[in-house]
């Protein structure tokens, strides 16, 4: 539901969007935009990494979807000249898919696992002893004729990335070489993003209207780069194909998408009225809260309250989910005053 709203509707149905997103992707960090400190760190790790004639240490990228942790991995492979090895947490399900995986590794090799946090124990197990000693463990055989052996393992370079860095644990957390935190970019970064994509996709847009994008894109590049492609095919049903993008259509798109000023869509201003119209404006749980909105509450967790968190409109309390202040005002709605206010609508 949120997703959808947040600009996965097109009009291009033969469109593939998955190879959109890679020609989207930075290639280099001279490409990348934003999360300066970031990158600048990294170009002094990798420069000295290739220096020593040595692999990067195991990079640990978190923080909200959407900002560019699968596109540092892929950066960091192209910093590096090595190939990028790519899978998720969840998809490694058993040892022996984990063993497969690294013994196929070759010397210099970035291997990205995202959705690190999934990982069964089990595997999690396996792990520590390759990214700390190079080493695989294997257990041959079952019952008492069983037995182990290590295999020596080429060096590599680990690239993990998660959205809930607090679901690691410590023993895995601490065999990461570095670990960064990818924050909400600012509206002029994002702006200068979509300059970057337009180019990309050969849309033609004045700088207003990519404004007008980047200031409801919820500070995320992934979510800027759907609206674009979503206003331009507003732009060229209304305008025709070689349209040029102007603020006007820009703004009228978004709100026929339903994303408002402040890159809200319909689900996370369902969230913000339910809990100020059903509880007041809270404290109330998150099981609750999902319940009385008709989500799931990995989905309230994940996607919606880390922007709401972060603009200041929803916080968390040791009781509960609270409607701030700046949240009616967002909404136009006045101050609780008691529970005999009128019923919000």
């Amino acid at each position: 539901m949120s997703e959808l709203s947040r600009g996965d509707l097109s009009t291009e149905g033969l469109e593939d969007e998955a190879r959109v997103e890679e020609r989207l992707r930075p290639a280099t960090l001279d490409e990348m935009i934003g999360q300066d400190r970031l990158r600048e760190n990294l170009a002094v790790f990798a420069q000295a990494a290739q220096a020593r004639g040595e692999c990067l240490d195991h990079l640990l990228f978190h923080g909200p979807p959407g900002l560019g942790k699968t596109s540092l991995a892929c950066v960091v492979a192209h910093e590096m000249a090595a190939p990028l090895r790519t899978t998720s947490g969840p998809a490694i399900e058993r040892a022996g898919d984990l063993a497969a995986l690294l013994s196929n590794l070759e010397a210099g090799d970035v291997l990205f696992i995202d959705e690190i946090h999934r990982l069964p124990p089990v595997v999690e197990e396996i792990l520590y002893p390759a990214m700390e000693d190079f080493q695989l463990d294997l257990l041959i055989g079952q019952g008492p004729g069983a037995r182990s052996i290590r295999l020596d393992l080429p060096r590599f370079t680990l690239v993990g990335a998660t959205t809930r860095a607090g679901l690691l644990t410590s023993p895995l957390r601490d065999r990461f070489g570095w670990t960064a935190r990818l924050e909400y970019y600012p509206p002029g970064d994002i702006a200068r993003i979509l300059e970057r994509s337009s180019r990309v996709l050969g849309v033609q847009a004045e700088p207003e209207a990519l404004a007008e994008i980047a200031g409801r894109s919820r500070g995320t590049p992934r979510i800027a780069n759907r609206l674009l492609r979503r206003v331009r095919d507003f732009a060229e049903v209304q305008e025709g194909r070689d349209a040029t993008v102007k603020c006007a259509l820009a703004r009228e798109a978004l709100e026929r998408l339903d994303v408002d000023r402040a890159g809200f869509d319909r689900l996370d201003r369902a969230v913000l009225l339910t809990l100020i119209d059903r509880f007041s404006g809270g404290p109330v749980g998150l099981e609750t809260l999902a319940a009385a909105v008709g989500e799931d509450k990995g989905t309230l967790e994940d996607v919606v309250e880390p922007y709401l968190i972060h603009q200041g409109f929803l916080a968390r309390t040791p009781r509960g989910r609270v409607a701030t202040p700046r949240a009616r005002a967002h909404l136009g709605l006045p101050e609780y005053d008691g529970p005999t206010q009128q019923k919000l609508v």
